[in-house]
This record gives structure tokens, C-alpha cells and sequence, in this order.
């Protein structure tokens, strides 16, 4: 997606405890046309105040912070149901924060090493509703949680069987973090297609995003780490 698909720009609410990360990260994003910095916050607190005030459409959010930490302020911003997606960022490449993260509600999870071009890339998905999960993070943390997970050969949790077996499989893809264009190439089928079947394990299983549907289908054993 591109500036031109936005008839206005991507209004951005960036939060972090540390002044020159907000600076850093205010010199990458400034240049994009359709990207607009509405305001900047020093910890989770104020985050939500402005998120409440201000409605912006993403807000990049650090995960430690003081006073309130940034899956608190994630959780707060989406229990009002602002209209507002959140995007964490970390130092850490797996925090142990991340799980408390997702769970939250954030729409996307990135480390802050991410290069320019791939943040801003997660901003605009984040915007357009869509979720982001960088792989490596996502290995390890599936990795670090693996011995937690359920036998993947017990029968199916009774909620996945509302699921036709293709749109089980797309969650399977999904779960691997591929994207609609990469699960459309693997099934041999549109991406309009891959779309649609999305929208439905979305709905059917009463997820917010696709993050959530990655942590359902490893917490029900759906897919396993190394498969």
C-alpha cells in the first residue's frame, strides 16, 4: 500500500521513555508524505491520555516503561475501544512481555534494530488493518513457549471445528507468518481468496487480528515451533 491508497496521512502517536529514541524515530518517519506525527509520550500514562484525546490511527509503543508499561497501555487503549491499532516496539528480542503484548490487543510487534524501511512498511499495514509480527521474534518466542503448548496429535480444540478444512489450513500459514500474497502462492489460489478465508477464521473464532490468530493456533497446538 502506498501514500496515494490514504486520502489523508497515517496520524502517529509515538511513545517512548527515552527522549532520543523519540528523536531518532521522529527523523525516520518525518519524511514520509503520509505519515503525521500528532504528538509523543515519555510512558504508558500520558500514552493513553493522548490516545483518548487525539485518536490517533497507530501508536508506536515501547514495552518498559515507567509508571505504566507499554502492555498495560495497550491493554487500556483497546478495553476503551478507541479506534486506535497499536504497534509495540522492543529493545529486546524477546521480551518477556510479548505474550502480555499480544494478548493485549497490540496489532503488530517489532524490535527497534528494525530497518527504516521495514517500520515504516509496519506502520502502514498496522494502519490498514492488518497485523505485523517480525518472524525472528517470533520464532523465539514461540521457541521459549514450546513446552507450554498442547500435543498437536490430541483432538482439536472444539473451536477450531468451525473452521472448513481450507481455511484451517490458511490459519496453519498464517500461523507461520506468511503473508496473504505468500499464502496465496502456496495454496495456488488469489489473494482476494486468501482474504476472504482470513476474514472468516477472524470472525468464526471471534479474533481481533491476525496476531491474535497466530497465538490461538500455537496455544491450541495447532502448529508447533519447528514445524
Amino acid at each position: 500500500m502506498n501514500a496515494s491508497a490514504h486520502l489523508k496521512p497515517i496520524r502517529l502517536l509515538l511513545v517512548d521513555d527515552q527522549p532520543l529514541l523519540r528523536t531518532g524515530f521522529r527523523m525516520v518517519l518525518g519524511g514520509e508524505t503520509d505519515l503525521d506525527i500528532v504528538a509523543e509520550a515519555g510512558d504508558g500514562v500520558e500514552a493513553v491520555e493522548l490516545a483518548r484525546r487525539l485518536l490517533p490511527d497507530v501508536v508506536l509503543m515501547d514495552i518498559r516503561m515507567p509508571r505504566m508499561d507499554g502492555v498495560a497501555a495497550t491493554r487500556a487503549i483497546v478495553e476503551a475501544k478507541l479506534p486506535v491499532r497499536v504497534l509495540i516496539l522492543t529493545t529486546f528480542d524477546l521480551d518477556e512481555y510479548v505474550v502480555g503484548a499480544l494478548r493485549a490487543g497490540a496489532s503488530g510487534f517489532l524490535a527497534k534494530d528494525v530497518p527504516a524501511d521495514d517500520l515504516v512498511t509496519a506502520i502502514r499495514t498496522v494502519a490498514a488493518g492488518e497485523a505485523v509480527v517480525a518472524p525472528r521474534i517470533l520464532k523465539r518466542l514461540l521457541d521459549k513457549f514450546a513446552d507450554a503448548l498442547p500435543d498437536p496429535d490430541a483432538a482439536p480444540p472444539r473451536d477450531l471445528r468451525v473452521l472448513t478444512d481450507r481455511e484451517r489450513e490458511v490459519l496453519v500459514h498464517l500461523a507461520r507468518g506468511l503473508s496473504n500474497a505468500e499464502i496465496a502462492r502456496a495454496l495456488s489460489v488469489s489473494e482476494t481468496t486468501v482474504k476472504t478465508h482470513v476474514g472468516h477464521v477472524l470472525t468464526k473464532l471471534g479474533l481481533r487480528d491476525r496476531v491474535q490468530a497466530v497465538v490461538l493456533a500455537y496455544e491450541t497446538g495447532l502448529v508447533r515451533p519447528g514445524t
